[in-house]
């Protein structure tokens, strides 16, 4: 993949040069802060920007608020923020992170790209309920363990995005031993084994 292959991003010159801009800013600190698996950063367009992107396509139109927990470098998070300002310019975008580095990262892309999402540094279960329409959380914790997350930040009728590997079967088992949901899965565009769960009807048991 090219450095900026935006093939299935229908996105405006703008959004694409913020993104561009967000990748340099992730190349220039990640060797100090270690956003994302050094690994990765060569490939980032794929692994990081259009994965946290296909998420976008699953957010509702009436969506309002949007809640992005562990956000870490800005997946999927900041990258929502972004195309939030030209495809829901109505949604309020929150980034929730525990890492005073990566939110000081954070908030200087956000400041750089002229783009205003909240950015909150505190422990998930230490933030007040958030009232999310959208919860999203990528690479951060268990399905279980996600799911006491979502039950104390999203609002009635809310739905969680959440992007998960080839144990997505069992995890899903691991948290009906503890709660009622609705679950469907879409196909990950950017990993064969992956895909994103759409949650939504969520009680305990």
């Amino acid at each position: 993949m090219s450095h900026a292959d935006f093939s299935g991003l229908n996105v405006s010159r703008e959004t694409q040069d913020r993104l561009i801009r967000y990748r340099g800013l992730l190349e220039k600190w990640n060797p100090t802060i270690n956003l994302v698996a050094r690994s990765t950063v060569a490939d980032a367009w794929t692994r990081h920007f259009l994965d946290s992107a296909q998420l976008m396509d699953l957010c509702p139109a009436e969506a309002g608020h949007w809640v992005d927990l562990g956000s870490g470098g800005g997946f999927p998070g900041l990258v929502v923020a972004i195309l939030a300002v030209e495809a829901a310019p109505q949604m309020r975008v929150t980034l929730i992170e525990s890492d005073q580095r990566k939110t000081t990262f954070l908030r200087t892309v956000a400041r750089d790209l002229e783009i205003t999402p909240a950015i909150i540094t505190d422990r998930i279960e230490a933030v007040p309920p958030q009232t999310a329409d959208i919860l999203s959380a990528r690479a951060l914790a268990p399905l279980p363990r996600l799911l006491e997350f979502a039950a104390r930040h999203l609002a009635p009728g809310g739905k969680a995005l959440l992007p998960k590997g080839a144990t997505h079967m069992q995890e899903i088992s691991d948290a009906l031993a503890k709660w009622r949901f609705d679950v469907q899965k879409y196909p990950s565009r950017t990993d064969p084994d992956a895909v994103i769960l759409k949650i939504e009807g969520l009680s305990r048991v």
